[in-house]
This record gives structure tokens, C-alpha cells and sequence, in this order.
């Protein structure tokens, strides 16, 4: 059986994301679960970055546009935060993109939209 990517690092943020669910249950728009996350993730001091934006680069062009992540987590694994019914390959999708602008290898989507529990998904690449 394969090793779990940055077990003991998603297991945090994972509580994180379980503890605001428990707090706020779903309903409400993704800009009020962004701002609990942010400050979950504070309190229980784990690292992250929220909103930072990435470089994109088009042969060796640097790109006007940017990808915003909802949050880089312990340098290394980026959280995506979605209040939207189901999770979808749009969303998946989203998240491949961000690791392979930042050449990361673990994304995890975390869906607070979903009733009746909290719905996530680790993308590795």
C-alpha cells in the first residue's frame, strides 16, 4: 500500500477544515468559510499563506494572468476552498493547474457546500 502524501500535515488542516464545518455547517458563500479557515488555521497555528497569487509562464513568458489559490498550507500543499453543491472535474481540474504552477504535489479541495458533511478530495501529482 502506497504512503500517504503529507500525512501528518493534512491530518492538521483537515481539522481544521472539520472544525469550521462543525462551527458553520453549510449555506453560507465561500468568502465567509476563507475568512473561519484563515483564522482556524491561525489558532491552531499552522502554517499557511492565504490568497497568494502565482506566476504563470508561457514559454518562458511571464504571464499578466494570475492563479489565486485560497491557501498554501505548510509551503507545500495547496488548499482550494469551495460552498458549491458537489465537487466537479472543473474544480479538480483547478487544483492540478495551481500544483502545476507551483510545482507542488499535493492539493486538497475541501467543499463546504455539501450536505450533510463536509465533502474533500487530495489531488496528488
Amino acid at each position: 500500500m502506497a504512503e500517504i502524501l503529507f500525512k501528518e500535515e493534512s491530518y492538521q488542516i483537515m481539522g481544521a477544515m472539520f472544525e469550521v464545518y462543525k462551527e458553520m455547517g453549510c449555506g453560507f458563500l465561500e468568502p465567509v468559510y476563507q475568512e473561519c479557515i484563515e483564522l482556524e488555521l491561525a489558532d491552531r497555528g499552522t502554517p499557511f499563506v492565504a490568497q497568494v497569487q502565482l506566476k504563470l509562464n508561457y514559454k518562458h513568458h511571464l504571464l499578466r494572468s494570475k492563479y489565486i489559490p485560497d491557501a498554501i498550507c505548510y509551503e507545500k500543499i495547496v488548499l482550494e476552498l469551495k460552498a458549491v453543491k458537489s465537487i466537479t472535474d472543473e474544480h479538480r481540474a483547478q487544483v492540478h493547474n495551481y500544483l502545476k504552477a507551483t510545482a507542488y504535489r499535493l492539493g486538497i479541495i475541501v467543499n463546504f457546500g455539501h450536505y450533510p458533511k463536509l465533502q474533500y478530495e487530495r489531488i496528488v501529482r
